[in-house]
């Protein structure tokens, strides 16, 4: 349909709401805070800087940081936009048209469509015109440029010769740290005896374990906001 690709970007630019809990200022676990601080720097004075390239696996904080990227920019009062490729993926590549026009364009998961032409070509065809209009693009990889199968050498040298941030998997007090950040950020009160058990018994994704903490603050009354074991147990079904 003739203009669809525009409409989709206007459509998902306009979309997609940031999440309130994902800013720098609540990045937590000491395994990747001076990457979260390198990336508040370049957030700051980004001239020069052609892509900045967040790499690491699924569970290490990688959408959190592009969120926090956005809400540093709008704190400023420059326009920004973050968007999965997931979401993307449904209108194909032409739903990248248009996206240079905000001062930052965060992409997240760009390695699935990895080795997708038509992508890879408009990926490229962004980068330079984003660079064309002094906006800055980050991008989040599970590896570095050269180790995905991507094939468009192009892509893959403008990739590589952007700013590169390497993240490292949470160690358990790193998300230990985080799932009791994140429950006193939610009103809820979590002893240590609580935190343990719940790690204890809790997958090792950092996204697993933040799950049962949605499902425990879904379940809490709001007069409520202890968490005990007993009632752990009993929501969790442990």
């Amino acid at each position: 349909m003739e203009g669809q690709g525009l409409v989709s970007a206007s459509q998902l630019a306009l979309g997609v709401k940031l999440r309130d809990d994902a800013r720098f200022d609540n990045f937590h676990g000491d395994r990747n805070t001076g990457a979260a601080s390198r990336l508040k720097a370049i957030s700051d004075q980004p001239e020069g800087i052609p892509v900045v390239v967040i790499c690491g696996d699924s569970d290490t904080g990688k959408s959190h940081l592009l969120q926090a990227v956005c809400h540093h920019a709008e704190s400023q009062g420059k326009s920004a936009v973050c968007i999965s490729i997931a979401e993307l993926e449904p209108f194909g590549p032409e739903a990248l048209a248009g996206l240079e026009e905000q001062d930052v364009i965060c992409l997240d998961d760009l390695d699935r469509v990895a080795g997708l032409q038509a992508w890879e070509e408009a990926v490229f065809h962004l980068y330079n015109r984003a660079q064309d209009r002094g906006s800055l693009l980050v991008v989040s990889l599970s590896e570095v440029p050269g180790a995905l199968p991507l094939h468009l050498p192009d892509l893959v040298s403008r990739l590589s010769h952007g700013l590169t941030i390497q993240l490292g998997i949470y160690r358990d007090d790193d998300r230990l740290k985080i799932l009791m950040a994140r429950a006193e950020q939610r009103g809820l009160v979590m002893g240590d005896d609580v935190a343990g058990f719940i790690m204890r018994r809790a997958p090792r994704r950092l996204g697993d374990l933040l799950a049962i903490l949605d499902t425990l603050d879904e379940n809490s009354l709001q007069a409520q906001r202890r968490l005990t074991i007993p009632f752990v147990k009993t929501v969790m079904g442990w």
